[in-house]
């Protein structure tokens, strides 16, 4: 049954899936060792990711961190004068309790946890922001703003004889586009992931030391802030189109998620510790794409069912894409990263 992931259905697109690993990784949800499976048309990808699995997975993993999971929706009001906004604005927060429950009653999933006010003007942007537990959340939320939406037209203007239009997205939640929001607060789940890889397994397998990776990376660094790079990674965003097109994830996504921020730092003498944050991973494991039987069969394989499985995907991803990052810059800092394209990208 394909409703709900498409329409005008005509047939099937195969994509090259691989499998990348094994990720030893250590998190709040996602532990043990993991077969990433990648759908991807670009060479050298899946082996560049299993080389950063095979040096991290011999310098104990790679660590993850769940930070928080919130996703928002946020309508605009939009009123005759900024005395009537205000008003409208203090009845939202005194009628919290009864919006919360409204949009609770749409999702067996999602629990709206506050709603945060941007006044501007005579008009103001309400962000309904929800735990969408295993759910991206998309969806979700828009049913359950909607329908607190209607509510409030209803409720506030009959009490209060105010006019008002609203428009149930602003776009102030910038779903589907990078943002400093985004970067700053987020937007589904916030992961963390490290990994402190031994001096010894970056020479032999990278062929570099600490000093050159840190060295590079502040080299490389002014680049990010001259071209407006919103974060600072390499290609993060190759990891998530690779995992969200094997695991039945809206792969537009990419664009608001590939705002992560990797940093280098030399520990130990001549060892590296590789940091990465991702602020923004708009993923689940029920719904959508998720239902296709080779991505549920994806999912599966990860361990990715049931109760807390889309926070387990998401450091599984935030780490697969660590991996790919340590890689890369170790491609670039030895100057291997033409000929590992030549030999495995054409």
């Amino acid at each position: 049954n394909l409703k709900g992931i498409i329409e005008n259905h005509i047939g099937y697109m195969p994509i090259p899936m691989a499998v990348a690993g094994p990720l030893r990784i250590q998190g709040t949800y996602a532990q043990g060792e993991y077969y990433v499976p990648l759908c991807t048309l670009e060479g050298t990808l899946s082996m560049s990711m299993t080389r950063g699995f095979y040096l991290t997975h011999q310098s104990n993993g790679i660590r993850t961190q769940h930070v928080r999971q919130e996703l928002s929706r946020s309508p605009i009001f939009i009123f005759e004068d900024f005395d009537k906004r205000a008003v409208f604005s203090k009845w939202i927060i005194a009628r919290y309790e009864q919006l919360k429950q409204i949009a609770d009653s749409t999702t067996r999933h999602g629990k709206l946890l506050r709603i945060d006010q941007y006044p501007n003007h005579n008009s103001v942007i309400m962000d309904f922001v929800y735990n969408t537990a295993e759910a991206a959340g998309q969806n979700m939320t828009t049913f359950a703003t909607h329908k607190a939406c209607r509510y409030i037209r209803e409720q506030f203007t009959s009490s209060h004889g105010i006019e008002f239009k609203y428009f149930i997205e602003s776009n102030f939640n910038a779903d589907k586009n990078p943002t400093h929001r985004t970067l700053v607060h987020g937007r589904g789940h916030h992961v963390i992931a490290s990994a402190l890889v031994k001096g010894k397994l970056l020479r032999r397998i990278l062929r570099c030391t600490a000093a050159e990776m840190v060295e590079g990376w502040s080299q490389v660094s002014p680049g990010f802030q001259m071209a407006g790079v919103l974060g600072n990674n390499m290609h993060v965003a190759n990891a998530l189109a690779a995992l969200y097109l094997a695991t039945g994830q809206d792969a537009a996504c990419v664009a608001e998620n590939s705002v992560g921020i990797v940093s280098y730092e030399k520990r130990n003498n001549d060892d590296l510790l590789v940091l990465l944050s991702m602020p923004s991973i708009t993923v689940g494991t029920v719904g959508g794409g998720t239902r296709l039987k080779k991505q549920r069969a994806n999912l599966e394989m990860l361990g990715c069912t049931g109760k807390d499985s889309s926070k387990k995907l998401a450091e599984i991803i935030c780490a697969s894409a660590l991996a790919l990052e340590l890689s890369l810059a170790g491609a670039i800092g030895t100057d291997e990263f033409a000929q590992s394209h030549a030999d495995y990208g054409r």
